[in-house]
């Protein structure tokens, strides 16, 4: 398996896989109460079951190169998590989504592993389209894609149903000429 580091502070971004299903589902109960208000990707992994069965839908999408989930360890415990919910080779267009557990915050860990999938998706895989889409009240995940040097590109206003609410969402984007002129290549 590999790590890739996320600095000075022992984190590290890995593939998140089935066979991690319990230290998945771990970390969803201790990531649940700050997850769930704005996405219910913590409401798909419930239990041991539900856990495998997301787990194999994004091996399922690896596999077939349109999408990917990766953790967020630190001192080897999962406590985070990057994924590409949509990763569309053909238009080269990707969505990255994000959640972290309450112990984990304000490391810039989400920040910092993000910036690794964009690195990714830009130089290694060629797509020129990074897309975020945050709930609007959500300004935590508006805070990361604006550190990420991301350009919002509008609301789509009561975009989504969940919970029995509809949410704004604001969709932010980097485009690969513009990725590569932050980091200067």
């Amino acid at each position: 398996m590999f790590a890739v580091s996320l600095g000075d502070d022992s984190a590290e971004l890995r593939p998140l896989e089935i066979w991690q299903a319990e230290e998945f589902l771990a970390h969803m109960d201790r990531a649940r109460e700050l997850v769930d208000p704005w996405i219910p990707f913590a409401s798909f992994a419930t239990d041991l079951d539900s856990a495998r069965d997301l787990l194999r839908r994004y091996a399922e999408k690896q596999a077939a190169d349109t999408g990917r989930l990766y953790g967020i360890w630190l001192e080897d415990t999962l406590v985070g998590g990057v994924l590409f919910r949509i990763f569309d080779t053909a238009s080269g267009n990707c969505e990255i989504g994000v959640w972290l557990e309450p112990a984990a915050q304000g490391r810039g860990l989400i920040t910092r592993a993000a910036e690794r999938l964009i690195d990714w998706a830009v130089y290694e895989r060629g797509m020129h389209r990074v897309e975020w889409d945050a709930s609007a009240a959500n300004t935590r995940s508006i805070a990361v894609a604006e550190r990420l040097g991301m350009t919002r590109d509008g609301v789509i206003r009561q975009n989504y149903l969940y919970r029995g609410v509809r949410h704004d969402s604001e969709i932010w984007s980097v485009l690969a000429p513009e990725w590569r002129a932050r980091a200067g290549r």
